[in-house]
C-alpha cells in the first residue's frame, strides 16, 4: 500500500528546473547558506586579504537587519565602484524576485558595509529608473555576468547606492 509522505517541516518541492513557484521567493539552499556563512567569516577575520575577490570581482561586505526579525544579516557581494561611490546590485543570480537583502535594505536602509579592513555606516538608496539607466550600461560592461543576469529574468534588477555616512 503506498502512503502519502507526511511533513516533516522541509521546505515546498521544486520543479524539474529547480525553481520555486511564481508565488514563493527562492529560498537558498543550506549548502549556498554555509558558503556564505564562510566567505563572510574569512573575509571578516582577514580583514579582506581572503574572500575580497571572487573570480577576479571585488567584493564587500553589506549587513542589512533582517526585516522581519531585526537580526543583523551580512552578505559578500560584488559592487560597482565609481570613484568614492559604491553600489550593489539586486542580481541574486537573474533569479525570478529580488535577494532577502535588497528587500531588507529597502525595509531599513541603514546598513553596514566592509572592503577590506575598512567598515563604515551607509544609508542605501535604490536608484530611480533615469539614475539606473545611466550606471547600468557601466556595470554590464565591467562585469558582463550581470548581462547574462538580465537575460535569465523579467524583473529589472535593481542598483542600490551605498551612501557613506558619518560614523
Amino acid at each position: 500500500m503506498h502512503r502519502a509522505p507526511r511533513s516533516i517541516g522541509l521546505p515546498p518541492c521544486r520543479g524539474l528546473s529547480g525553481a520555486a513557484p511564481s508565488w514563493q521567493a527562492p529560498r537558498m539552499n543550506t549548502f549556498g547558506q554555509l558558503f556564505i556563512k564562510g566567505h563572510v567569516w574569512l573575509y571578516r577575520s582577514s580583514g579582506g586579504k581572503r574572500g575580497g575577490s571572487i573570480k577576479g570581482m571585488p567584493v564587500l561586505l553589506l549587513t542589512t537587519r533582517g526585516r522581519k526579525t531585526g537580526e543583523a544579516r551580512t552578505v559578500p557581494l560584488v559592487p560597482f565602484v565609481d570613484g568614492d561611490d559604491y553600489y550593489v546590485m539586486g542580481s541574486m543570480g537573474g533569479a525570478p524576485a529580488h535577494p532577502a537583502w535588497f528587500l531588507n535594505a529597502e525595509k531599513n536602509p541603514d546598513v553596514e558595509v566592509q572592503v577590506g579592513a575598512d567598515t563604515w555606516r551607509a544609508r542605501a538608496v535604490v536608484l530611480p529608473e533615469a539614475e539606473r539607466a545611466k550606471i547600468w550600461p557601466r556595470v554590464k560592461e565591467r562585469y558582463p555576468n550581470f548581462a547574462d543576469y538580465e537575460k535569465k529574468t523579467t524583473r529589472v534588477i535593481p542598483v542600490v547606492h551605498l551612501q557613506r555616512q558619518a560614523n
